[in-house]
């Protein structure tokens, strides 16, 4: 499935890029927006049960897109986001005999690359709707186990985005956005718990699903 998402989108591109060849007026953006990265997270954890929180973040966020026509373009947004993350409802409980069922797992940072291709609505207005689709690859570093296990393990993983957009014109050259986007986005992730009891591994398979939420302002070039 990831294969098949890539070989699309990819044969997608390739296909604005010949019609690009015969287009006078293309162009660049470049917007700087704050995001509110919210996941909708969910959790089987079959050794110790229960389910996973994941808390909301906001970031600063970059990204390109460029104009093959008027109204389709291309958008790679970067950004990177530290989340925090605990079970909720488990039974494993943490290191000095405490009953709690919310188990710190740390944190984690994410850096999710996404790219979009975008279809805008009336282009030559002063406001500018937009919707978009495409793939996202999150790559997961810098873990920090917290307190309780000894080590854990995230896989990187590809997701599909789908996105809806504004563009509110204040010159010719600068211009405001409103950017809503959903990524589904699914990791495989294995806690090492042998600091608990022997040989303890822990399994899981997590939906993250965020929805990014962000403003900010762009500028043509």
């Amino acid at each position: 499935m990831k294969k098949l998402f890539f070989i699309a989108f990819t044969f997608m591109l390739g296909t604005l890029g010949l019609h690009a060849q015969t287009t006078p007026n293309q162009r660049w953006q470049m917007r700087l927006r704050g995001v509110v990265v919210m996941p909708t997270e969910s959790a089987n954890i079959n050794t110790i049960g229960g389910d996973i929180d994941i808390n909301t973040k906001l970031i600063p966020e970059l990204d390109f897109t460029y104009f093959f026509t008027k109204n389709i373009a291309a958008e790679l947004i970067l950004g990177t986001t530290k989340h925090k993350v605990n079970t909720v409802g488990s039974d494993l409980t943490a290191i000095g005999g405490s009953s709690s069922n919310n188990v710190d797992l740390g944190s984690v940072w994410l850096l999710p690359p996404t790219l979009t291709a975008q279809y805008h609505f009336l282009p030559d207005g002063p406001i500018k709707p937009y919707v978009g689709a495409g793939i996202n690859y999150t790559i997961f570093y810098s873990v920090n186990a917290g307190p309780t296990v000894k080590n854990v393990k995230y896989d990187n993983a590809f997701g599909f985005a789908t996105q809806l957009g504004l563009d509110i014109k204040l010159s010719d050259k600068y211009f405001l956005n409103l950017d809503a986007k959903y990524i589904l986005l699914k990791t495989d992730v294995n806690v090492d718990g042998s600091n608990l009891a022997p040989n303890l591994s822990i399994p899981a398979k997590v939906d993250i699903n965020p929805f990014l939420l962000g403003f900010g302002v762009g500028m043509k070039f």
